[in-house]
């Protein structure tokens, strides 16, 4: 394995880097003054609307949308820079179009589905949500409840869906549903293409959540989708499913690196000004520690995402891997997070620094697409294969 970039995603680190120095870092004092006073830590329509403008001048859409539909088609490993550079500010922003949903499209689509849902979404012209988890599954998917009934030519979905981004304001939403409650994940789980508008579909709360984010609780109320909006093969919607999850814990991963790295830095740049009965902070064994051991952790981390990404772009199973990177990119950051919180001391608890919101959404990380102890069962079920073990 080479471990250095091809030129042109090392440019497109470079360029990406540039952006979030240049567009995203001055919106930060704006952001945290939102999510201080309960708006959330947002960028308002004005600034992404911008935003929107300035990176789509610069080329940086659509970076790995299929070439068929005018995308790059880059592969993951050039991604890796990018969301970690993404990943280091408080002002969230999103490079369209979202990559999660984008690749359950395009291993999916058919025909009308296409030219309807994913040409325009590669484009970045459509927002998108998924809705997976309910109240009361969770991680588990066999404990889905949600259900999709066939009747004449269109499929009716009744069930409740919950912790969706953006599920007020995307355009549709890829909702899982069982098609055949018998076998659940194991070919009765399918995936549909539901537009915001569909009656029955009703968006019942907000939910605030840490990190000045929020989700929503959807309900599906004899929700009509027509026939061809059925998403993939009947039944098979878990694997597609999976695509998109792994594609975000990938960028999980990549956001933390971003976000610790950003920690890391505050913390030995500030450490030497410090000063505290007569000795600098960066003369304590403690904050030595703090950065020696972040330091590394940061490069491992990375290493293990290049590494992930790279077998990935091969075509080659990471199960075991990206449950292993999932777990230890959000403890790694969690903690590196928490260690310059403690080193800024009072200053590090309050909202005027980004450490606070970048802990929250570190936090938020470490259950959103898999709790760590699911990820850590994954990884010592494939390594001991304890799927057939005795109770």
């Amino acid at each position: 394995m080479d471990f250095e970039l091809a030129e042109e995603h090392r440019m497109l680190r470079d360029l990406v880097q540039k952006f979030v120095r240049n567009e995203l870092m001055p919106l930060e004092t704006a952001v945290m003054a939102r999510e201080a006073a309960g708006q959330g830590a947002y960028l308002s329509v004005e600034e992404r609307t911008r935003l929107d403008a300035v990176s789509r001048d610069l080329g940086l859409w659509s970076l790995d949308a299929p070439e068929a539909q005018g995308g790059m088609g880059l592969p993951h490993v050039a991604l890796v820079a990018v969301n970690e550079a993404l990943g280091s500010t408080v002002a969230t922003y999103t490079l369209p179009p979202d990559s999660p949903n984008l690749q359950m499209l395009a291993a999916t689509a058919r025909g009308r589905q296409i030219d309807d849902y994913l040409a325009p979404y590669a484009r970045g012209e459509t927002v998108s949500a998924i809705g997976i988890s309910e109240p009361g599954a969770g991680a588990d998917p066999a404990g889905m409840q949600t259900r999709a009934v066939r009747d004449g030519d269109d499929w009716v979905i009744n069930g409740r869906k919950i912790w969706i981004t953006r599920a007020a304001e995307a355009d549709f939403t890829i909702l899982m549903a069982l098609t055949d409650p018998a076998r659940k994940a194991r070919g009765g789980m399918s995936a549909f293409l539901v537009d915001r508008d569909t009656p029955g579909f009703n968006v019942l709360r907000r939910i605030p959540m840490l990190g000045g984010e929020f989700t929503y609780e959807v309900a599906l109320e004899d929700c009509r989708v027509p026939g061809w909006k059925l998403l993939g093969e009947e039944g098979q919607g878990f694997g597609p499913m999976q695509i998109r999850l792994g594609t975000r814990r990938m960028e999980m991963a990549a956001w933390c690196i971003g976000a610790a790295q950003r920690a890391l830095d505050m913390l030995t740049e500030y450490a030497p000004q410090r000063t505290t009965f007569g000795q600098r902070l960066s003369e304590r064994q403690s904050i030595q520690w703090w950065v020696a051991d972040g330091a590394t952790r940061v490069h491992a981390a990375r290493l293990m995402a290049y590494h992930c990404a790279w077998k990935l772009d091969q075509g080659q199973d990471v199960r075991t891997e990206i449950s292993m990177l999932k777990v230890f990119a959000t403890e790694m950051a969690q903690e590196i997070i928490d260690q310059a919180m403690q080193g800024f001391g009072a200053m590090g608890m309050t909202k005027e620094m980004p450490l606070n919101i970048l802990a929250g959404r570190v936090r938020n990380m470490r259950i959103y697409d898999g709790p760590s102890e699911v990820h850590r069962m994954v990884v010592a079920r494939n390594l001991m294969d304890t799927r057939g073990a005795p109770a």
